[in-house]
């Protein structure tokens, strides 16, 4: 057997092998063939081990440390803890190349989670769950919700503080229904089912079901729900990354996400989750920026249909380099929710996300954009006041603005941030260079996309 350090084995420490598969079924195999893989990052997870064991003075952490000290406990087993330290795991390899799926950062996902507020009682999906960073996230965001002051601490992951929750104030019935009826996730590949199977059940929710299954190929029926044990008439809450840049052979694509003729799998996505919404349930997802400006039918048919058809609350502009080493492309979060029709869009700008936007995307700085923006997301209704009484002659000083629905109408349900920006000269004078090259290269990408969709398009007219 391969050796691998304490700290690693720490993390499988409460379950056998036999354990896992009782839990996760077969599929535990699979994310147990990564352990000879983990070698690699024993060290790392040792000094994380280390900063975990420091980093809470809550009276009920001190409980629990000096419980373990004295025998009546095993050591660092609570979920928290084994959860960041699978987390970190698989941090590691994803730096030493082993998994090739795009990961999210976390600070990312908490952002997104905060703009869309998964509440107690409301089901929470992710259609392309990857290692499940969205649903782990939206379990945290709740508990918290629900704890007394006494039941919060302070946590660190991945350089950055942020607070977390026992969740002290649910009762029985509802620690029930987060555990077994509340979390819901798909992705495509066997061996992230299995790894987000594992992070789900290290931190307590063993009975939470990740599909193995492309939902923009397989459609499930109403009987094939209840089979499956899935709510039968749509989510609450979508939260996910899903992939882009990529296309299906057309004759894959299952009817219900079709729009016009495109095969651009960032567009299906979109068509996908707001299907599988409840009415007026909420939505936040990641897209390459083509998606707000791109010019081909499909793309203007869909911005259409989230404007007449559904409520675009907001479009979050993520800076140019958040998911750096992995990929450069520019993007964006669409915050909506499903049914009426939009009266104004709220644009937030984020030019530093805490991390520092080099190649590598990992030391933490102190700039961070994001706890501002979504304050000011959740007093929309207020700040609509304080930009509608703005003095236009002068430079306007937030990283946040708004737009009407008509004037995003008059520019082909254009979503980019930087249509409406406010100008002035002070403004325009100090864009960040990176910022223009990015916008320049994605409109340069959705321009490609147009000449590659159209020549589909004439190649099948001529067949």
């Amino acid at each position: 057997m391969v050796a691998v350090g304490p700290a690693i084995l720490l993390i499988f420490a409460p379950f056998t092998r036999h354990d896992f598969e009782g839990v996760l079924g077969r599929k535990a195999g699979g994310a147990l063939l990564l352990l000879p893989r983990l070698r690699r990052v024993d060290i790392a997870c040792q000094q994380f081990l280390c900063s975990v064991a420091r980093r809470s003075s809550l009276r009920q952490r001190h409980d629990r440390v000096d419980a373990q000290r004295k025998g009546l406990l095993p050591p660092l087993v609570d979920p928290d803890t084994k959860g960041d330290m699978f987390e970190h795991v698989l941090r590691q390899i994803k730096q030493a190349g082993e998994l090739g799926q795009f990961r999210t950062p976390r600070h990312i996902i908490r952002a997104i989670v905060d703009l869309v507020d998964p509440k107690i009682g409301e089901t929470v999906y992710d259609p392309a769950a990857g290692t499940a960073g969205f649903l782990v996230a939206a379990y945290e965001h709740i508990r918290l919700a629900n704890s007394s002051a006494n039941g919060r601490e302070l946590a660190e992951f991945e350089g950055k503080t942020f607070e977390r929750g026992y969740g002290d104030r649910l009762n029985q019935a509802q620690w029930r229904k987060l555990q077994t009826a509340t979390f819901y996730g798909n992705d495509v590949d066997g061996k992230m089912v299995s790894l987000a199977s594992m992070n789900l059940a290290l931190r307590g929710l063993p009975d939470v079901r990740i599909l193995k299954r492309n939902v923009l190929t397989t459609s499930f029926d109403r009987q094939m729900k209840a089979e499956k044990g899935l709510p039968l008439d749509g989510y609450d809450v979508v939260l996910a990354n899903p992939p882009f840049s990529g296309r299906l052979d057309r004759d894959r694509i299952v009817d219900d996400v079709k729009i016009g003729t495109t095969t651009a799998t960032e567009l299906l996505f979109v068509k996908y989750m707001i299907d599988n919404l409840k009415p007026n349930g909420r939505c936040g997802v990641i897209v390459p920026e083509g998606v707000l400006f791109g010019s081909t039918g499909a793309h203007k048919e869909l911005r259409r249909n989230l404007m007449q058809n559904n409520r675009v609350e907001a479009v979050l502009s993520l800076p140019g380099g958040v998911f750096q080493p992995n990929s450069g492309v520019k993007t964006s979060v669409l915050v909506f929710a499903k049914g009426g029709r939009t009266e104004r869009v709220i644009f937030l700008h984020a030019d530093n996300d805490g991390f520092k936007l080099d190649a590598n995307h990992d030391q933490p700085i102190e700039a961070d954009d994001f706890p501002g923006l979504i304050a000011a997301f959740n007093n929309r209704n207020e700040v609509w006041d304080k930009w509608r009484t703005r003095d236009t002659e002068q430079p306007w000083p937030d990283k946040w603005w708004l737009a009407a629905a008509d004037a995003i109408e008059s520019e082909n349900w254009n979503l980019s941030a930087s249509r409406y920006r406010p100008e002035c000269r002070e403004a325009a004078d100090h864009r960040d260079p990176r910022e223009l090259l990015a916008e320049l290269r994605d409109e340069t990408a959705a321009i490609l996309g147009d000449i590659e969709a159209l020549t589909v398009e004439l190649g099948e007219r001529v067949a």
